[in-house]
């Protein structure tokens, strides 16, 4: 590996002291005079007709600026992807928690009183709370209009839905003959796995706080995609882009569940027709009924194999419930390829469906359709390993991709280091097996995700001041990672200064370039390479200007410690090139924008090359198994990450222990729990979450490799590690109990239910 002295090193991050202290602004730290709190009326049933909507006595209510409806506003749709969603619903409600008015008053007090003011009627109409109730035949439509609805442009080749019912959308990838495949097979396992739906549960709820002074609307909010919020709201207000300021406060989490306007439209709406600042946020009860969720999914998984264990074909059938807004469109793509897992197969079929049911929307979450697709398949892995009597390990070294190898996407995978993981947490596992009691159990499951493949822009500045100062400005949330410190990394490391010599300006639509956003690991690979070639572009310029003025070669100078040095010895401060060269400062420019990231070496070079996409890795667990309770306690993890380049080890090894704990809520308790449409564990006093009492020993294991890609051969690997946890663990209790669970959550009583049908039997 190659030598820096910013790179690789565990630098605390910039903004640790301003987190820890209580200094950092959040959007609920936003306060401006004459300011109004907002609350919002939504639905009280999944599944109905407005037939009478009256607001008078809220308006009339002493305190109250403002009361929106549907009348008030011009009838226009927005959305994630599909533009299905009103700002406020009309003609009906679509689930439990739709947002039909919203108040503006002088306190949150009153606004809850205004409220409670508004008179609803509804005449209720048949719902389908299942994707088999959306289905079936003469099913109750959520979407009757669905055929008219826009798509983002960029977008719209990859939506395909079924008008005149409830699929969303349907598509369908094949690579091979499927059914040659299966004819080659000595073994065709068909299995069906399901996942729950699970909240984001980011401790900070959404929050907006919005001001329109009679020119611009700028607005203060909680999200993933600044650049996209603006955007989506000019589109909705009829405003020029250019009218609008969005910055992003302070984030804590998103996880993808703020990756879409959420509150933004209601605030702004308010904003505008009070003229007086807005703010609005959401109760917990609000985020865990009306906010969003994962996309839950039924997987099937037909694998041909050889009985030495080779893979011939797998074909999956993905159903998705997106709920009643079609957000989960970008992960039900994502599974198309990345579905089958990081391996070998030469016949190829995935069907994707995503259906519209009456029931809280479903969107990104950390994984973006992966974490569904690894269960599947990570689980049907041991059970093939089961029966041919493979060990799970030796059965996915024989799949698994390799250097050079085709990936199912079609790509090549030429940065991969899979099988170094895999064979790392290998032998972590025989370590602990060797002392293991009798009632403990041992999974592996590997890890992967291609790199987002459109809309893939991202732009940095780097600013040098006439004193010398240097400002790194991104447009990209920092949602908890660390991003402004990884980032300010890699532009001090090209300016040869010391990281704290770097301010970094974050995702603000007036002072930062354009960035499509913190999502699906691209933080890394994408605004990275844009951050070190706007580096680079301003160091080139600064030895330009002191070539000049020494009249030598830009070649011949260094620049290292805020001063430019010559060989001859001479030197300069930076401030005094910039001041002799009489510039009043220096601006370096860098951009990346590619439609595909490849798991190997790009064809193009130059300009249009591309990051090494596709992080790999491999996790291994020991659970401790009680029968007689069911429940199932996670002991230790093993993870093993292919990083490239670690920008900062530090955060690096956070994100896998924070991943981890994700994935360990994820497959043993986590699940939201539906009455008539109706969440009934809305709370964290209901939903149960990892907390430090569940901690267990983690392993994190860096696996870096000398990739010839930008930004240093790095990898974004910040979802990575939430992946593998539940297969793992399913097959671990598999092993140790002989009960193979294939719906999550894997909670006590599903396991102890299971250990007694099976000694019954």
């Amino acid at each position: 590996m190659k030598r820096f002295k910013v790179i690789g090193k565990p630098h605390p991050r910039l903004d640790g002291p301003f987190t820890v202290t209580g200094r950092a602004a959040y959007t609920v730290d936003v306060v401006l005079p004459s300011m109004l709190h907002a609350k919002l009326f939504r639905s009280s049933v999944p599944h109905a007709k407005i037939t009478r909507l009256d607001a008078s006595r809220a308006r009339a209510l002493a305190g109250v600026a403002a009361v929106l409806t549907a009348n008030d506003l011009p009838h226009k749709r927005f959305g994630f992807t599909v533009q299905d969603e009103e700002i406020f619903a009309g003609e009906k409600v679509r689930y439990t928690g739709d947002v039909i008015a919203a108040v503006a008053a002088m306190d949150e007090e009153t606004a809850e009183q205004a409220i409670g003011l508004i008179d609803c009627e509804y005449e209720e109409l048949p719902k389908a709370f299942s994707i088999n109730d959306a289905l079936r035949e003469n099913a109750p439509l959520v979407h009757e209009d669905l055929a008219s609805y826009r798509l983002n442009s960029a977008l719209a080749r990859d939506w395909h839905p079924v008008p005149g019912t409830n699929i969303a959308h349907q598509t369908v990838y094949a690579k091979g003959d499927i059914d040659l495949g299966f004819a080659e097979a000595d073994e065709i396992f068909d299995d069906t796995f399901r996942s729950q739906q699970v909240q984001h549960c980011s401790l900070e709820p959404h929050a907006v706080v919005a001001q329109w002074d009679g020119n611009l609307l700028t607005v203060w909010t909680s999200t993933q995609k600044v650049f996209l919020v603006r955007s989506g709201l000019a589109d909705l207000f009829d405003l020029e882009e250019s009218q609008i300021r969005v910055i992003g406060t302070k984030v804590g989490a998103g996880f993808g569940g703020k990756n879409s306007m959420r509150l933004e439209p209601c605030a702004a709406a308010l904003a505008l027709k009070s003229k007086r600042p807005v703010r609005l946020v959401n109760g917990r009860a609000e985020e865990f009924a009306a906010a969003a969720g994962s996309v839950p999914a039924k997987v099937r998984v037909r694998t041909g194999v050889k009985r030495d264990g080779t893979i011939t074909a797998r074909a999956m059938d993905f159903s998705w419930d997106t709920g009643a807004y079609a957000e989960g469109l970008p992960g039900s793509n994502r599974a198309l390829k990345d579905g089958v897992g990081p391996y070998k197969i030469p016949h190829i079929r995935v069907t994707s469906t995503l259906v519209y049911t009456n029931k809280l929307r479903g969107c990104p979450f950390r994984g973006l359709g992966i974490p569904e697709a690894v269960w599947a398949v990570e689980s049907q892995m041991d059970i093939i390993a089961e029966k041919l009597g493979i060990d799970p390990v030796d059965l996915r070294l024989k799949n698994c991709l390799d250097q050079g190898d085709e990936t199912p996407a079609g790509d090549y995978a030429n940065h991969i280091a899979l099988r170094d993981c895999l064979l790392k947490v290998s032998a972590e596992l025989k370590r602990w097996k060797r002392r293991a009691p009798s009632n403990h159990g041992f999974g592996v499951a590997l890890l992967h995700k291609s790199p987002t493949t459109s809309a893939a822009s991202s732009n940095a500045r780097v600013r040098i001041a006439a004193d010398g100062k240097v400002q790194l400005f991104i447009g990209a949330t920092d949602v908890g990672g660390g991003t402004g410190t990884s980032l300010g990394q890699i532009a001090a490391e090209e300016l040869g200064i010391p990281l704290n010599e770097i301010h970094v300006v974050i995702a603000d639509t007036e002072l930062t370039p354009f960035d499509h956003g913190t999502y699906s690991s691209r933080v890394t690979p994408y605004v990275g390479t844009a951050v070190k070639r706007a580096a680079t572009d301003a160091r080139k310029q600064l030895l330009q200007a002191a070539a000049r003025l020494w009249n030598r070669s830009p070649e011949t100078l260094r620049l290292a410690g805020k001063k430019v040095t010559a060989k001859d010895g001479r030197s300069m401060t930076v401030a005094e090139v910039i001041e002799k060269s009489h510039i009043t400062e220096i601006v370096g420019l860098g951009s990346i924008e590619s439609k595909r990231l490849w798991a190997g070496d790009s064809a193009g070079g130059g300009e249009n090359f591309t990051a090494p996409g596709w992080p790999f890795g491999a996790q291994a667990v020991e659970v401790e198994i009680d029968q007689e309770t069911g429940v199932i306690k996670l002991i230790r993890v093993a993870s093993a990450h292919d990083v490239g380049q670690a920008i900062n080890p530090m955060a690096l090894t956070s994100q896998i222990q924070g991943g981890i704990m994700m994935g360990l809520g994820y497959a043993l308790w986590e699940g939201l729990l539906f009455e008539d449409g109706r969440i009934t564990n809305g709370s964290f006093a209901d939903y149960k979450i990892a907390t430090a009492r569940d901690i267990p020993n983690a392993i994190p294991i860096i696996v870096e490799k000398d990739y010839a890609a930008e930004p240093y051969g790095a990898k974004g690997v910040g979802e990575m590690a939430v992946f593998g946890i539940a297969p793992a663990v399913a097959n671990a209790v598999a092993r140790a109990t002989g009960v193979r669970i294939k719906d999550l959550p894997m909670s006590a009583e599903k396991l102890l239910e299971q250990i007694k049908r099976s000694e019954e039997e």
